[in-house]
Formats: structure tokens, C-alpha cells, sequence
């Protein structure tokens, strides 16, 4: 499976290439360094391992000469890399050719994964923050999903930013209408009044929801919210709510294969180089649900 999903990615790489703009003339294309780089992520190695032959299958699958290392260290640090990655999503964000996208689906669903490092990791930006198990240090996806197997958007940031706040940050890439499920740490007003200003209703559970609601004014949405969850009908909004597993799962997808968002190795440090390796591992995930499901057709 990893060849076929290098290859997948490889022929779409060289495909983009030839419509994303060059920043200027380089003897190595973005698409061969971009190509390396996801056969390294692929494999959970480092770059370095990428750059030597005999890392690479002997039967005719290398058809360009692989750049050193201080031309990968380079080159991913420049713009022409990250939009070469950034023009895979057009070709990825489709489980089939006919499907209608991720951000066609009605329901959308944001939450955060951590991504913890050792305590005493030399990572001078990661930080103390929520982890799955009480206190960790390290970073956090944070990533909006529709129907499709990209996110509509995602970040990766410390581990104690703000939920919050980088769910605002999402919520200026909802298009149409639709429902957005959360669990209560979004249960803001502000975030309420960001979704319907997009066109949708956000949908999570109130923090305290034996509480009162006090004398302060609410956003309309968020008084809707309680109304499908707690009111006297609350069956509709109970069973939309349900379908919030729907992320657990996709975050489990991401994990559970070779080649999956394991654990950070040690040398993906820094929030450049964790950005750009989970970058490359939603990727690889996205075009192994296309591969599967090509198959399975």
C-alpha cells in the first residue's frame, strides 16, 4: 500500500506542479522535493534517509535524481514547497471524482488532537497544555471536517493555544450552510455568533448544563442550541449531535495505519517542521481514502 499511495501522490505532485507558478528557476523542481519528503514522512524517516539510493525500490520507481540534503533542508523551507502541497487539496478533498467535496456536506465537525513530546524536549514553542490525559507538552491539530477526507481547514499550534481562538480562525473557511458539532469547550457566544454569520448553527453542549443562564444577553444560536439539546423536542438535535463521533473517527483513520500520524518522532520538532510533517500525513491519508475506495468500487 505505501507504494501505491507514494505513487498516487507523486503523479498528482507533478500534475500541480505544472499549474502552481514557480517563484523562480531552480535546477530541483518542488515536485521532486516535495515527492521526497512524502516518501521520508511515509516511512516515518527522516529526510536525510530519504536522500539515499538505497532507500529507494530498485525496480524503475525513482525516475529523477534525488537532491542532498542541504537542498531538502533548503528548499522545504521555502513558499514554492508549501503551495505545492497546498494544491493537492483541490484533487485529494473528493473521496470519489463525482463527489461534491467536503465542504458540500451540511454537517461539519471541528475538534483538537493532541500531538505531545517529551517533557523534557528541547522544542523551545511547544507547551504545557490538555492533553488526553490530563497535563502535556507539546502541540495540537486543531481541524474542521466535512464530508470529504481533507479538513476544510486545520492548523497545528502549541498545545496550550486557545481553542477557541483558533476555532475562529476555522470558521472563516465554512462556505454554504449546515450544521457545525462541537463539544462544550466551544460552547461561546462568540463562536455561536462567527457560525451564523457563515451560515451555519453551531451545535455543542453547554458547559454547565444544570446552570442557569444569568442575566447577560446570548446570541440567538446559542439559544437555539440549548433548544435541540435540552428542550421539550430534543430528539432531531440529539441525533444530529450523535454524528460529532464522526471526527473520533477520523482522527482514529489518521493514526491507525502505516504511514499514519503516529506519535512525533524526535527529530519533527519546532511548529515549522510539525506543521509540515502533519501536513504531509493528512495528505498520505487523504489519498489512501481514495485509493481504497477506488478499489473498493
Amino acid at each position: 500500500m505505501e507504494r501505491e499511495l507514494w505513487i498516487a501522490l507523486y503523479r498528482m505532485l507533478r500534475a500541480a506542479a505544472r499549474r502552481v507558478p514557480r517563484h523562480k528557476r531552480v535546477r530541483v523542481g518542488d515536485a521532486v522535493i516535495v515527492a521526497v519528503y512524502v516518501w521520508a514522512v511515509l516511512h516515518d524517516r527522516p529526510v536525510c534517509w530519504a536522500t539515499q539510493r538505497r532507500n529507494w525500490p530498485r525496480d524503475g520507481l525513482l525516475d529523477f535524481a534525488l537532491p542532498s540534503q542541504s537542498t531538502m533542508s533548503r528548499r522545504l523551507r521555502t513558499g514554492g514547497a508549501r503551495d505545492l502541497m497546498a494544491a493537492l487539496h483541490e484533487p485529494l478533498s473528493h473521496a470519489r471524482p463525482d463527489d461534491a467535496g467536503a465542504g458540500a456536506t451540511l454537517v461539519k465537525v471541528v475538534d483538537a488532537k493532541p500531538l505531545p513530546v517529551g517533557a523534557y524536549s528541547v522544542a523551545r514553542d511547544a507547551r504545557w497544555g490538555r492533553g488526553v490525559r490530563g497535563q502535556a507538552r507539546g502541540y495540537k491539530l486543531h481541524a474542521l471536517y466535512g464530508g470529504g477526507p481533507l479538513p476544510i481547514a486545520w492548523e497545528v499550534v502549541p498545545m496550550n493555544a486557545s481553542e477557541q481562538r483558533v476555532a475562529r480562525r476555522l470558521f472563516r473557511s465554512l462556505a454554504g450552510a449546515g450544521y457545525v458539532l462541537a463539544d462544550s469547550v466551544y460552547d461561546v457566544n462568540d463562536l455561536y455568533a462567527r457560525a451564523a454569520d457563515a451560515g451555519h448553527q453551531l451545535l455543542a453542549p453547554r458547559k454547565r448544563p444544570d446552570a442557569g443562564l444569568g442575566r447577560r444577553a446570548h446570541h440567538p444560536a446559542r439559544h437555539r442550541a440549548i433548544e435541540m439539546l435540552e428542550g421539550p423536542r430534543p430528539a432531531f438535535g440529539r441525533q444530529l449531535y450523535g454524528l460529532r463521533g464522526s471526527i473520533e473517527r477520523r482522527f482514529g483513520r489518521l493514526t491507525n495505519f502505516g504511514g499514519g500520524l503516529a506519535p512525533l518522532p524526535n527529530w519533527v520538532r519546532t511548529l515549522r517542521r510539525v506543521r509540515l510533517w502533519v501536513h504531509a500525513k493528512l495528505l498520505i491519508d487523504a489519498a489512501r481514502w481514495q485509493l481504497k475506495t477506488r478499489l473498493a468500487a
